[in-house]
């Protein structure tokens, strides 16, 4: 269904004149909960780079398979953070196929991701989603629902997909180290960001893309170097899963891949980059 457009459909919270970077996202990745105003920066975003959509789609697929990947380690424990509009292949649906146990917290503070979430999960007792700003790791880290559900002295998972690109200035790795040394030892990090690969067909990508990101409506969206990136995953051990010769931040459709790729990544799909790490 079409997000309502009508005052009274509107759900509390929302400004449907206002594009949502959890719906932009969402509608790329095939959902139809979007406003005119999300469909806007869609079209601006699909003319500057067609393939624009095999961001999202890159960025889907390393979310599932890190967490294939760590739901077959004794960890039962995910913290979700920025999770988004609930679609298919959701990180606990994903981590629970490999333990029932599982216990996954999301974390949002968008009031239609927020909505969708808790009607979706409000029968699995092991799942739950919290209102917070995941930019203020305290509010977070000390929120009552999750401090409820997840053990902080036991190792678990921290996700931040697609999130610390929507960090203006040199914050982001500040943001990331908080929740770092929130981690007990043995905990993993599932982290991904917009990429400037600094190859010069590739940065006009990023920049093009950028620039609709940063200079509309949304006002956020980096596209930042390997350089800029691995500040945020300090006090990480980055997990190597191809091959040891492999680095441990590589384009997201080349982490873990499930299969031989047949056809050439399109150049917006090595604008993306992903990574798990390990704290020691």
């Amino acid at each position: 269904m079409a997000a309502p457009t009508s005052p009274s459909q509107v759900p509390v919270g929302v400004d449907p004149n206002r594009p949502s970077i959890a719906r932009v996202y969402g509608g790329f990745l095939g959902g139809k909960d979007l406003y005119e105003v999300d469909r806007q920066v869609m079209v601006k975003i699909n003319e500057a780079v067609p393939e624009a959509v095999d961001i999202a789609r890159g960025n889907r697929g390393f979310l599932n398979r890190a967490c294939r990947f760590l739901a077959q380690t004794r960890i039962s424990q995910f913290l979700d953070c920025g999770s988004g509009l609930p679609t298919a292949e959701n990180t606990h649906q994903i981590v629970q196929r490999f333990n029932d146990e599982a216990k996954v917290v999301y974390v949002d503070n968008d009031p239609v991701v927020l909505a969708h979430g808790r009607a979706l999960l409000e029968d699995d007792f092991r799942v739950h989603m919290v209102s917070a700003d995941i930019f203020q790791p305290r509010s977070v880290l000390e929120n009552e629902v999750v401090r409820a559900n997840l053990d902080f002295t036991r190792p678990l998972v921290v996700l931040q997909v697609g999130t610390m690109h929507h960090v203006e200035g040199d914050h982001a790795p500040e943001i990331m180290r908080e929740y770092v040394d929130a981690l007990p030892s043995g905990s993993y990090v599932v982290f991904s960001h917009f990429f400037d690969p600094q190859v010069p067909e590739l940065t006009e990508i990023a920049r093009r893309i950028e620039n609709i990101l940063v200079n509309g409506p949304m006002g956020a969206g980096r596209f930042r170097t390997r350089d800029e990136i691995l500040p945020m995953l300090d006090g990480l051990e980055l997990i190597k899963p191809n091959a040891p010769s492999e680095p441990g931040l590589a384009v997201c459709d080349e982490w873990w891949p499930d299969g031989p790729r047949l056809t050439p990544l399109s150049g917006a799909a090595r604008c993306i980059v992903g990574a798990v790490g390990r704290k020691p």
